[in-house]
């Protein structure tokens, strides 16, 4: 086969392949989300409370003790679980028990939920119970929303600043 027809045969091969590539990088057009549909992201991470107090230990108790654990407050090592419920104009959206992590349960929550919605006004109330010795929430949020279609709202949590906020 003489050169001519062979490198003509490679960029006809190279520009059936390209062609092929652009068709497939730009149809079918591909859409995530309905027009009419929006996207709630809940997502953070949280150390809950310790699931029992500190004690102080007695003197019987310290002197049982080696000498190098001879701390004089014993403090549990285990966080209580995360509770928390999502409720988009009074009807519940999402409902969780998180256990903390770790292989003491000693470490934080972490927590990723997304939830497509239909577009629209809400009401979004959430509440979240970090602490297993108290039986009512501890952290409670509310707020008028208005959801877009194909807009994604993200529901984050920070217990300095005194709980949920949006973005």
């Amino acid at each position: 086969m003489n050169k001519v027809l062979r490198y003509g045969l490679q960029a006809f091969n190279y520009a059936l392949f390209m062609a092929v590539v652009w068709y497939f990088s730009t149809s079918p057009t591909y859409h995530q989300l309905e027009d009419d549909q929006a996207v709630i992201t809940l997502s953070f991470t949280h150390a809950t409370k310790l699931s029992e107090e500190c004690r102080r230990l007695t003197q019987e108790e310290l002197l049982k003790l080696p000498l190098n654990m001879r701390a004089p407050m014993d403090c549990p090592r285990e966080r209580s679980p995360l509770t928390f419920e999502l409720y988009l104009d009074d009807k519940i959206l999402t409902s969780s028990v998180v256990e903390p992590l770790g292989f003491h349960r000693d470490q934080g929550v972490n927590l990723f939920q997304r939830m497509v919605v239909k577009a629209g006004e809400y009401s979004l109330r959430i509440w979240l119970n970090d602490d297993i010795n108290v039986d009512k929430p501890t952290y409670q949020y509310e707020q008028k929303i208005t959801l877009k279609p194909e807009q994604q709202l993200l529901i984050d949590f920070d217990a300095a600043t005194g709980g949920f906020f949006t973005k």
